[in-house]
Formats: structure tokens, C-alpha cells, sequence
């Protein structure tokens, strides 16, 4: 039997003057309009708090909520399926397997859940590792699914806050939604092209985008400085000078928040300061304190002063601070560190706990120890059923103090009516000319040369031939030269050779009169070519922008944001 609510409401009288001032970063918003809040005609869904401040109206919500409830709320699992109610049988028994029912509704009612997170991957997805479904088909199919989602959400107690619904659009090699929408260059792109300005209006249209799906929290933008050649992270990142990236990071969030998606910094305390893949092993990071204040944690700062709402934690053990502990469940590093040292008041969110260094535990055990640790929400589990059981059986034994749980709930809640303010854009703003052009000018401003004469003309006709598995990318950039007004035939004429993720210098061309980079451009060090080119990105709007570069239409005015041995930054001064 649940603890009635008056325990929840003792343990938020304490806890009310430490989150009065709800998340991190930003002015206040206007209340909701009084309409908002009004109680709800139908008696099976829970009437709202009254208006006010997110931050009272999650103080008030958490008090009539039963254990059964907090504990829901702190947990954010993935189902299978591309429908809230309606999924195949293998759906199915994926849901019976991770939650002990059939579809991702019932999935949200029976364990009162806070968020969801959607999932999916693509052939150069390096996080595809425990990515063991997908929710994503296009953008129709996707706000079917959440709407589905929250009407299901609407039902609990916790209901009046709107379920988060969250999913990993990176851009880039993680993109989660690819088909029907604006797609921007990479962060390393972003990176390259150096204007934060342009990054923040590329990233408010494409979370214009998300929010108009239904998709209300972002696990971007990835805050990480490339310190190493981290295959992982690579060009998810904004590049290797922590100064550079922390204004790019603080563009994306501003971008994001703008329009009523919560950013996600991450993933704290630096996973591109590692090589080694955390959904393999436990990365470490053995940098010493000062190396990281100064070289790691700029542009999470940079991020949280822009106003993000959320961090999420990494399987990172970061010997300095708490030795052979990752971070995701190091009190020293998230409460002492990221909340203490820092400053940051948002929420705290694991990376995915179906990776392995967080599967040394077993599901509940694993929650209680990151919910004790100072994350607000568990992302991922890999048993949604005993994740819940476990944390309910540790609030009641006293082993996660109901004070912890509490100021959890009120700091994701406090997210959640945040974000309510803001009312989503409708789908017709998808992929809009606007937007295109936003992701265009960002693209545009990345296209680098460091090899060859900047801004010179490729000898046409051209040939355009690439690593392999490309083809799309091939027919994508063929079109655009086409469209530029340069020639292209199937052989015969000046090569423009195409590499991308995961290549090395066996997929060069030693024959190519141009090497053109669409990932980290580590690869150009090996090219023979008298032209190098990189766009970090092998997006529409990066083939675009090469495109203009080759026909001598465009000048290449980006500059590498990570050191390439034995080539510059750039040939071409910016002007």
C-alpha cells in the first residue's frame, strides 16, 4: 500500500527554498493563462495545480503525489513500437520482456512514468549499440505517437506536468528524425563555420521542428571538447578548443530553449576527453582537476549560463575526482562537482543505463545508486519493472532518502511545466524554406579548404566516386552540382572522392583531383589529392554548400576545429 501524500508534502516543505528558482539560466517566463490551469471536465484526469511559477506548481503537484508516483516520475525507459497503442507482436514481446506489457501506453500507466525516450539509428550511428528498437519513422508517424503518449500520460496523477518525450537529435551521424524534416550539419560543422549566431538559428529551427513532432527535451547538444580522436564522439562534438565550443554550445541551447525544447549538455564530466566508447567499457579520463576545469568543462558552463535545463551524466571515471566510480554514480562529481562547484540547479539525467558500465548493477540497484548520486531522472533502463521496484523498495527501506527522491521529482516537474509554457509550433513548419536556408547558411559557413587554392573552381566535368555504402550521398552532391551548373558524368572527368565516418586510408583515392572530408577531417592527413575539402557533415545543406564551393560559387571560409598533422586550419583566410 502507498504511503499517503502528507510524507511527500513534509519532505517538499524542506526541500522548497532550495528549487524555488527552478532550473538553471534565463528570465522568468508568464505564467500560464489561467485557462491553462483550469480543472478538467473529465473526472478521470487530474486537475491542474493552480498558476503560478513552474517551480511552485511543482512543490504543489509533488505534495499529493503517493510514492507509487514519485518513483514513476524519475524513470524516462524506451518502449517498442511505433504507436502509443497499436504494435506488432514482436513490439510486444519486446514490452513484455522490458516492462511486463504490451504496448508503450500501457507501459507509461502501469509504472506512472516521466518521460519516454524515442529511439531509432542509422548505418554510421556510433551509439547504435543500445539503440535495441526504433520509435522513428517520419515526422506524421512520430506526433501520432506522442500525442498517443501524453494522452496516456494525461491520465496519472502526475498528469497535469506534460510526459517528457525526448530523443537524440545531434544532427550529424546521431540523428534520431532524417526523413520530412530540416536537417543541419554537425556539431563539428557548426564548429568550422564559427558563428554562434548562425548556430543558434539553425538549432531554433530545427527545435521548432522537434517541438511541433511532440518532442519536448533535446539530449543535445553534446558539450564534449574533442580532446582526443574519440571515434564516439568525434564529430558530435564542436571541436577541440574549449573556448570555440563553449560558444557553440551556448548558441545551440539558446536555439533549442527558445522555442520549448529542453537542451541537454553532455556528457559530464567530458566524454571527448576519452578515445574509448562507453557503450563498450568504462572510458577514463585521466586528466588531473585543473586540465579539466580548463579543457573539459568550459562549454558545459557556457551551456548551463545560457539557460540549459538539463545535464546528463556519462559512464566516465574520472580519476582525479572519484577513482574507478562512473560518473553517472559518483556523488562527488554530480552533487559536489556539477551542482556544488558549478552551480547547476536543472536536472541531471544518466546516460543510457542499458550501456555497460551501468549494467555492473542490476536494474534497481543501479537506479538507487544514480538517483543517490544527484541524477533527477533514469534514462533507459534496462528492466523498466525492476528499476521501479527497486527504487520504490529503497524509499520505503531508507536506503534513498525520501528527501532525495522528492527534490528529484520537483526539479523534473519544475521542467515540465517549463517547458508547457511555450505552445508547440504546428507540423507545417516542417522543412519550411526558412529553415532550410538557416541550415544552409550554417552549412555554407563550415565547407573548408586545407589543401589547394582557396575558392578555385573544380575542372569540370567532374566524376564524383566515394568510399563505400555512400550512394545516396553521392546522388545527393551529383544534384547539386548539377544544379550549380556543373557537369558530372560516371567516369571520365575530375574526380571528387567522398569520405566519411569510420574511414581511414584505405578508402582514399590516390587518383582524386579533390578529397573532400563529411566527418572529422583526420582522414586528409593520408589524402594525395592537391585538393582537400572538408564539410564534417554529410547532410543535404553540406552537399549544397560543397557544391557552391566547387563550381567556384562560394568561397570555403571554415576553418578545422581539430588540429589535422601536416595540414593548416585552413588555405583561405576568412574575409
Amino acid at each position: 500500500m502507498s504511503n499517503r501524500p502528507w510524507r511527500a508534502r513534509v519532505a517538499v516543505a524542506a526541500l522548497t527554498a532550495l528549487l524555488v528558482s527552478g532550473c538553471s539560466g534565463g528570465s522568468p517566463r508568464p505564467a500560464p493563462t489561467p485557462s491553462a490551469t483550469a480543472p478538467s471536465a473529465d473526472p478521470s484526469v487530474p486537475a491542474a495545480p493552480p498558476a503560478g511559477d513552474p517551480a511552485g506548481r511543482a512543490a504543489a503537484l509533488v505534495a499529493t503525489l503517493s510514492d507509487e508516483d514519485l518513483v514513476g516520475q524519475v524513470l524516462m525507459p524506451y518502449a517498442y513500437g511505433d504507436s502509443a497503442t497499436k504494435v506488432s507482436a514482436g513490439s510486444a514481446a519486446g514490452n513484455q520482456a522490458l516492462a511486463g506489457v504490451d504496448t508503450p501506453a500501457e507501459m507509461i500507466a502501469k509504472y506512472r512514468l516521466g518521460g519516454l525516450i524515442l529511439v531509432g539509428f542509422s548505418a554510421d550511428d556510433p551509439t547504435k549499440g543500445n539503440q535495441e528498437t526504433t520509435n522513428v519513422d517520419n515526422p506524421e508517424q512520430v506526433h501520432e505517437l506522442t500525442t498517443g503518449l501524453r494522452t496516456a500520460a494525461g491520465r496519472l496523477a502526475a498528469g497535469p506536468a506534460p510526459l517528457l518525450i525526448g530523443t537524440d537529435q545531434e544532427y550529424g551521424v546521431v540523428t534520431r528524425v532524417t526523413d520530412g524534416v530540416t536537417v543541419l550539419p554537425s556539431a563539428l560543422a557548426a564548429g568550422a563555420a564559427g558563428d554562434p549566431k548562425l548556430t543558434e538559428a539553425a538549432w531554433r529551427a530545427a527545435g521548432t521542428e522537434l517541438a511541433a513532432m511532440g518532442i519536448n527535451i533535446d539530449f543535445a547538444p553534446v558539450a564534449d571538447v574533442l580532446a582526443t580522436r574519440s571515434t564516439v564522439i568525434g564529430s558530435r562534438s564542436y571541436g577541440a578548443d574549449p573556448k570555440q565550443a563553449a560558444a557553440q554550445v551556448g548558441g545551440a541551447v539558446r536555439g533549442l530553449q527558445a522555442v520549448g525544447v529542453a537542451a541537454t549538455l553532455k556528457h559530464f564530466p567530458g566524454h571527448g576527453h576519452s578515445a574509448d566508447d562507453s557503450h563498450q567499457d568504462l572510458p577514463v579520463l585521466t586528466q588531473s582537476v585543473a586540465a579539466l576545469q580548463s579543457g573539459a568543462w568550459p562549454p558545459f558552463t557556457a551551456g548551463m549560463e545560457a539557460g540549459a535545463m538539463a545535464v546528463m551524466s556519462g559512464h566516465l571515471d574520472a580519476r582525479a575526482i572519484d577513482p574507478g566510480t562512473p560518473a553517472t554514480f559518483s556523488h562527488k562529481l554530480l552533487t559536489d562537482v556539477l551542482r556544488g562547484q558549478l552551480g547547476f540547479k536543472g536536472v541531471v539525467i544518466t546516460d543510457g543505463m542499458n550501456m555497460p558500465p551501468a549494467k555492473r548493477w542490476a536494474p534497481g540497484e543501479a537506479a538507487v545508486r544514480a538517483l543517490n548520486a544527484g541524477n533527477d531522472l533514469i534514462l533507459m533502463t534496462p528492466n523498466v519493472g525492476q528499476a521501479y521496484d527497486g527504487l520504490l523498495a529503497a524509499l520505503r527501506g531508507g536506503s534513498l532518502p525520501r528527501t532525495r527522491l522528492v527534490e528529484a521529482v520537483t526539479r523534473v516537474l519544475t521542467m515540465k511545466f517549463r517547458l508547457a509554457e511555450l505552445p508547440a509550433a504546428q507540423m507545417s513548419t516542417l522543412d519550411t524554406p526558412a529553415h532550410r536556408a538557416a541550415a544552409d547558411a550554417l552549412a555554407a559557413a563550415a565547407v573548408t579548404v586545407l589543401r589547394g587554392t582557396c575558392g578555385a573552381a573544380v575542372r569540370t566535368p567532374v566524376t564524383v566516386t566515394s568510399s563505400g555504402g555512400r550512394d545516396g550521398t553521392r546522388a545527393a552532391l551529383t544534384a547539386a552540382l548539377t544544379a550549380a551548373g556543373v557537369p558530372v558524368k560516371p567516369s571520365g572527368g575530375t574526380i571528387v572522392h567522398l569520405v566519411g565516418y569510420g574511414d581511414g586510408a584505405k578508402d582514399l583515392r590516390p587518383d582524386a583531383a579533390v578529397t573532400v572530408a563529411m566527418d572529422t577531417p583526420y582522414v586528409l592527413a593520408d589524402a594525395k589529392s592537391p585538393t582537400l575539402l572538408a564539410t564534417y557533415s554529410s547532410s543535404r545543406a553540406s552537399m549544397t554548400a560543397l557544391a557552391a564551393v566547387l563550381a567556384g560559387k562560394a568561397r570555403p571560409d571554415g576553418r578545422s576545429p581539430v588540429a589535422v598533422p601536416g595540414l593548416p586550419a585552413t588555405t583561405c583566410p576568412r574575409s
